[in-house]
């Protein structure tokens, strides 16, 4: 990485920007000199990782992608990748913000044959001003017992349940991480936190050069 790169905020990779992409075609001629693709020796490496529940894991996600490809949902998508890795035993950790789409989505699992175990973010009701040594103002309502999220609490009683596949469902940002981090069985994720874009978070990204040009790209003339 040079100099420059780095002021440009280009870190040791930069796939994100690339105008080539020919690792989606096969193509290596004229990649950037960045490319994770040029990287054989990494690359031997990676390839010998995709063994036993891996191997199976990649296998039976590709399978999904190809048999659902632009007519299934993610519904339906987790549920098929689901039965083709033998998982019967499913958790989901969902906001209380989403509630109502957790009480769909459970009828919807157990219809279909699996076993669900849910667990809610402000799971043990601990107060999240005292705990987390929060000012009052610093509340998203002051003045109010205000339930603290539990992420680490949703990842531990649904690694006592033992399930097989964890399924976020409208997890907070950080949240969503510290569960993550402390999930036993491997995940997936149905749904993300964005109040504002009704769970939508992409449509930031698609209005960036329009209604929140000036809020997400300020330096940009």
């Amino acid at each position: 990485m040079t100099e420059r790169d780095d002021k440009m905020g280009i870190g040791e990779y930069s796939c994100g920007v690339c105008k080539i992409h020919g690792c989606s075609k096969g193509e290596k001629e004229g990649l950037p000199k960045n490319c994770p693709t040029l990287d054989d020796e990494s690359l031997d490496e990676i390839l010998k990782m995709y063994t036993g529940e891996e191997l199976l894991w990649a296998q039976k996600a590709a399978l999904v992608e190809s048999e659902g490809y632009c007519q299934k949902t993610r519904v339906e998508e987790i549920m098929d990748f689901a039965r083709k890795c033998g998982f019967t035993n499913l958790g989901v950790a969902f906001c209380t913000g989403l509630k109502k789409e957790m009480a769909i989505f459970h009828k919807i699992l157990t219809a279909h044959g699996f076993t669900v175990t849910s667990v809610i973010c402000k799971n043990g009701s601990v107060a999240k001003k005292e705990f987390l040594h929060l000012k009052d103002q610093e509340l998203v309502r002051p003045d109010t017992f205000e339930a603290m999220c539990n992420p680490i609490g949703q990842a531990v009683f649904l690694n006592k349940a033992m399930t097989e596949l964890n399924i976020l469902l409208g997890l907070c940002v950080g949240h969503d991480t510290l569960f993550i981090k402390h999930s036993e069985a491997p995940v997936t994720v149905l749904a993300v936190k964005d109040r504002v874009l009704g769970h939508n978070p992409v449509a930031a990204l698609y209005m960036a050069d329009g209604y929140y040009r000036k809020k997400l790209l300020p330096d940009e003339k």
